[in-house]
């Protein structure tokens, strides 16, 4: 995995992970990469700073202590939020959807949704850039 720094045409900096640097360029060949905050295509990497380690026994200066962020639970509530928002969800014809997307069988968007463990794994084999997410199902299962 590698995380880039990205800015989209509006200005916009955010951070995404991607499984490879072909990975990445592949998805924005693809108009796949868009920004979280208006939604272009049009993203560029940005250039970042190496991250290094301090040693143990170094206290963080004022100024390096990070800003505070919102509880965990409520981060994963604003991201589901985001992600609802920004693509279709398809249930669980997602191993058939992102499979199809991938083929070019049909337009790609984005899309969320359900997939068995097996049906993942065959994702993730064939090529096919899918991402879990950290959430439990809106439907009931039982």
């Amino acid at each position: 995995m590698i995380r880039y720094a990205l800015r989209c045409e509006q200005g916009h900096d955010y951070e995404s992970w991607f499984q490879s640097g072909a990975a990445f360029d592949s998805l924005r060949a693809r108009g796949l990469v868009t920004c979280p905050h208006c939604g272009s295509a049009e993203v560029e990497k940005a250039l970042m700073a190496p991250v290094i380690a301090k040693a143990a026994s170094a206290a963080p200066e004022p100024a390096d202590r990070p800003e505070p962020q919102p509880d965990p639970a409520e981060r994963l509530r604003r991201l589901r939020a985001e992600i609802e928002a920004s693509s279709d969800y398809v249930g669980e014809r997602f191993a058939t959807e992102a499979r199809a997307m991938y083929l070019g069988e049909i337009p790609d968007r984005a899309i969320h949704g359900e997939a068995r463990p097996d049906e993942a794994k065959a994702l993730i084999e064939e090529g096919v850039p899918v991402l879990p997410l950290p959430f439990i199902p809106n439907r009931k299962t039982n």
